[in-house]
């Protein structure tokens, strides 16, 4: 018996609602230019950490977040991480990149989890890895004035609950669910 679901010899499969369908000619690559692009680029390897560092204020707890613009010139909410230096581990860098990026001290709790992506620069195909951690705020004030490299525009608490909602990355979306199921947060 046949599904509906089931694909039918010589028929198109229907993509995702509000995707379009294109398809290739014959002799023609998926992405052909770009793979050949990507291919001929140099492979480089970084690995970075961060986190959600996270304080309590009237019973809710909130995360120090950064927002950065993107190629468009838009406005996206991210969680503050950076290249690992010198002989740093990961969780030296988490903190530091924490500090520089929002202003805010804060101590390792645990990790929550690894992101491991590739993307292709001008010059470079990258295969990044990001160690992120959840971190307790210990002090300071939330500021983007200390972030050597001006890449964050903005610094602010988010409610840990709204993170799935507010940052860009579904990536980071990711593990800030961990730290709310750590932290026992409905999301």
């Amino acid at each position: 018996m046949s599904h509906p679901s089931d694909p039918r010899p010589g028929a198109t499969p229907r993509p995702p609602a509000g995707h379009s369908l294109r398809q290739r000619r014959a002799g023609q690559s998926r992405g052909e230019g770009h793979v050949l692009r990507a291919a001929q680029l140099p492979v480089s390897n970084e690995t970075s950490a961060g986190g959600i560092a996270v304080k309590v204020e009237d019973g809710v707890a909130l995360a120090a977040c950064i927002g950065r613009r993107n190629r468009a010139g838009r406005l996206e909410w991210c969680l503050p991480k950076g290249h690992i230096e010198g002989v740093e581990t990961p969780e030296e860098a988490a903190i530091r990149e924490v500090a520089e990026e929002t202003g805010i001290t804060a101590e390792v709790i645990q990790a929550i989890g690894v992101i491991d992506y590739w993307f292709t620069g001008d010059d470079r195909r990258v295969h990044k890895v990001v160690h992120h951690f959840l971190l307790e705020a210990k002090g300071g004030i939330i500021t983007t004035e200390n972030d050597p490299d001006h890449e964050a525009e903005v610094a602010d608490w988010i409610p840990v609950a709204d993170l799935g909602s507010r940052l860009a990355f579904p990536n980071e979306r990711k593990m800030a669910q961990v730290a709310a199921q750590l932290l026992a947060i409905p999301t």
